[in-house]
């Protein structure tokens, strides 16, 4: 299956009397990643929810509309990982990876060979038989990163999936990630500009209440971008401009 794009029309999400979005239209390229990089509180990670279907614990107008590009469902295309891991205390590493499958009532047979060397790429290879309390939060996060990878979906949407790991160990996830994801249709919400610049075709950035898309960067050369790279480093300073102008609008 082809990663469809997805399409964004007249979003308006109200949270708490507080409108995040006010007929908000996007379109999201297929089979490239995007990110969305703004502000803590600015809506990033409702608009992620708001794609996937998924409660935003706000009020949604009924005038939204979100859709694929192929015109097929969204939410048999999508696979989402929150910013927690939401891993289930009482099963192993490997029971949570395969969740999805056994709760749809699938097969797991075909996929487990699959989800170990996974979770070996990903240096978890001798905890999958460990229970979420004995892991670090850098090794829960890399279980929800794989439970996230085995389901393959067309569309990934990733909310901080890299938030919880020190610098090497993100870069490399990074990296991992990357290559298992080519040609998916990724969404990333991130607070990181490197991050953002460093896997991203597309990066938009968010300002205001409502929020809106000020910017569209489109960084070049292809990904994952080296981050010692002096394009890349450039990108970056002038991201960080565009972000402290925004918190100066907000402040």
């Amino acid at each position: 299956m082809h990663a469809p794009g997805i399409s964004i029309k007249n979003a308006t999400l109200t949270y708490h009397n507080q409108i995040l979005f006010d007929q908000l239209n996007l379109e999201i390229p297929a089979g490239q990643w995007s990110t969305f990089l703004g502000p803590s509180g600015i809506g990033k990670s409702s608009l992620l929810r708001l794609i996937a279907n998924l409660e935003t614990g706000g009020t949604i107008s009924v005038a939204t509309r979100i859709t694929s590009t192929n015109h097929l469902p969204l939410e048999k295309s999508i696979a989402y990982m929150s910013q927690h891991d939401s891993l289930m205390p009482w099963l192993s590493i490997i029971e949570n990876v395969l969740l999805g499958y056994k709760l749809r009532g699938q097969s797991i047979t075909k996929v487990k060979n699959k989800a170990l060397q996974l979770l070996r790429q990903v240096e978890l290879e001798q905890a999958v038989n460990k229970r979420p309390k004995s892991l670090s939060g850098g090794m829960r996060q890399r279980t929800a990163l794989v439970r996230t990878l085995i389901e393959d979906k067309p569309i990934v949407l990733m909310d901080e999936p890299f938030s919880a790991l020190d610098v090497i160990t993100r870069l490399k996830l990074q990296t991992i990630a990357h290559e298992l994801l080519k040609n998916k249709t990724v969404i990333l919400v991130t607070h990181d500009p490197l991050e953002a610049i460093r896997l991203s075709d597309n990066i938009f950035i968010m300002q205001g209440c409502p929020a809106t898309i000020v910017s569209v960067i489109k960084p070049t050369g292809p990904t994952p971008r080296n981050p010692t790279d002096v394009e890349v480093l450039t990108i970056q300073s002038q991201l960080l401009q565009i972000l402290q102008q925004t918190h100066e609008v907000l402040s």
